[in-house]
Order: C-alpha cells, then structure tokens, then sequence
C-alpha cells in the first residue's frame, strides 16, 4: 500500500512539473520584457532630462545675453533723453534770441523815438544848464567883490594889529622895567623889615633877656606855653600878662620907626604837643592853640597895638620843634611863636 501511494505520487508529480516550469518561463519572460521596457523608459526620460538641461542653460545664457544687451540699450537711452534735453534747451535758448531779435527788429522805430524825445529832453535840460551857468557867473562876480571887501578890511586889520602889537611891547617893555623897580622895592622893602625885625627881635631880648623860658628860633620870638598860659586853658597867666605887656611896648615903640610904604604884620601861631586834650571846651588841639592865639592878639590890641597889623594861627600839634616824646621835647613844642612878616 505503501508503495502504491509512492508511485502515485510520483505520477502526480511528474504530471505537475512540466506545468509549473511553463509558468515560471512565462513569468520570467514577463519580468525580462517589464525589465527591457522599464530600462527602456529610463533611458529616454535621462535623454529628455539631459535635453532639457541643455535647453535651460541654452535658456539662461540667452536671458544674460538680453540682460547685458537691456543694459545697453538703457545707457543709450539715458544719453539719448540727455541729449534731447539738452537740445530741447537749445531749443528754447534760440526760440528766446529769436523773439528778443524779432522784438527788436518791431521796436526799432520805437527805439528812434524815444531817442529823439530823450534828444528833446537834454538839449532843455542843456538850456536850463546855460541859464543856471549864467546865473552862477553872476553870483561869482558878486562873491570876487565881496572877497575884495574883505581882503581891504583883513589888511586894515593887520593895521591895527601891528600898531597894537607894538603898543604891546611897549608896554611888555614898560612891564619888565616896572617888575624889576617892584622887584628891586620888594627886595629894599624885605631888607628893610629884616632889618626891623632884628631890631624887634634885639629889643626883645634885651626887655626879657633874664627869661630862660624865652627864646628866639630863626626868624621867630618862642614863648613856652606854660609862661603864659595855666595847663588846658586859654586864660593868660599873670606873669603872661607881664610879658605881653613888654612885647606891646616893643611893638609900639617900633611901628613909629617902620616906613608906611612897608606893610607888614606880627603873626602869632598856637601850637600844643602830640597828647590830645578833648575837654568840653576844647574838642581838639586845633581849637586849643587856636584860642591861645586869639588870646595873645586880643590882649595885644587891648595894650594898644593896630588890630590890622596882627594875625592869629592855630596848628595843634602838626609843626613840632622836636620829634621827641619825653616830657623835656613836649614842654618846647607846647609854644606861642612871633614872626614879624610882610602882608
């Protein structure tokens, strides 16, 4: 039984086989031809590929040679519009030259016209010259006799000029002559009071020659202030009063034997020392030495002597005879002065 199912399959078998071959060849030829028209249809889709390459680089060199030839024809078409307006000015330039010379070809005679009114014109204005220059030729005469005139009266005044010139140095030479006279009379007169005021001053010191408090410093009679006046007053001491009336007599006695042509005046100056005093009555050196003064004149006139022929001076402490500050140098500067001077 066995091997009855062998054979029977071998039978089966064999009946098969032939089958299946034919239908793996058929197959096969089917792939094969499938294979065949595939490859087929690659070959002309990498030919149509390739050509299109080839037409679009075609293409694009094309479109870069457009491009350069678009730039071109755009440069020449800058220079032509250039150009143009360029020309197009031209054109308006000669349309301008052409009216203003047909303007002035029409306006010729207008021209002449007006030339011959502004001929009009300066030939009246020539005239109206003419009678203005006539005019002025008339007002020049005038102004030449006029000037005569004044040349005769500047000469007639350089006349006068000169005469009064030589009047004034005439009197310029009576004037020196007159000041050297004044001069030389002032100078007699000077000599003169000097004289008298060495004999003043000699009879002063002959009257008060025992006073060791009494002095004579140049040209000036020094009284120490402590002589005549109490401290801080201005009220002459009693033994002020006694040498006041001395020097009254000495002045009396002298102004009989003084020329009157001679005018002269006993100056009497009130100085204090450098310590201010401040009182009610006396603010100040200042008032101080200035009322001493006043005193000593006062009493001077009270005795009999010309009030005409005294002054009074304050000067405080500003004219000190010595700089010094012990009490030795504040006493001399604390001091009446007399000085017989010339007004």
């Amino acid at each position: 039984m066995a091997g009855g199912r062998s054979r029977r399959h071998s039978a089966d078998y064999g009946l098969f086989w032939p089958g299946y071959v034919d239908v793996l060849s058929t197959l096969l030829l089917v792939v094969t031809f499938l294979m065949s028209i595939f490859m087929l249809a690659q070959y002309f889709a990498s030919q149509e590929a390739s050509g299109k390459d080839t037409a679009l680089k075609q293409l694009t060199l094309q479109i870069n040679e457009l491009t350069s030839l678009l730039s071109l024809e755009k440069g020449k078409a800058k220079s032509t519009a250039d150009e143009l307006a360029a020309l197009q000015a031209t054109l308006s330039t000669l349309r301008e030259e052409n009216t203003k010379l047909s303007g002035s070809a029409l306006s010729g005679g207008e021209a002449a016209k007006a030339a011959e009114g502004r001929i009009s014109g300066l030939t009246t204005e020539l005239e109206s010259q003419k009678k203005v220059s006539n005019e002025a030729l008339a007002k020049v005469d005038l102004l030449n006799q006029q000037l005569l005139s004044l040349r005769r009266q500047i000469a007639a005044l350089n006349e006068a000029l000169q005469a009064s010139e030589a009047k004034d140095a005439e009197s310029q030479t009576r004037i020196k002559d007159l000041g050297s006279r004044l001069n030389a009379a002032l100078a007699r007169q000077v000599q003169e009071l000097q004289r008298y005021r060495s004999d003043f001053f000699g009879r002063l010191r002959e009257l008060l020659k025992n006073r060791k408090d009494i002095r004579v410093v140049g040209d000036r009679f020094v009284f120490e202030s402590e002589v005549l006046f109490a401290s801080g007053s201005n009220q002459l001491t009693p033994e002020g009063l006694a040498a006041m009336d001395q020097l009254a007599a000495a002045i009396i006695e002298l102004q009989k034997e003084i020329p009157k042509e001679i005018d002269w005046a006993l100056q009497v100056d009130g100085h204090t020392d450098i310590r201010p005093i401040a009182s009610p009555t006396f603010p100040s050196n200042w008032e101080l030495s200035t009322s001493r003064a006043i005193a000593v004149v006062r009493y001077l006139i009270s005795r009999g002597v010309p009030a005409d022929r005294l002054v009074a001076a304050g000067y405080g402490e500003f004219r000190p005879l010595e700089a010094g500050k012990d009490e030795a140098s504040l006493q001399r500067n604390r001091r009446i002065e007399l000085k017989l001077t010339n007004r």
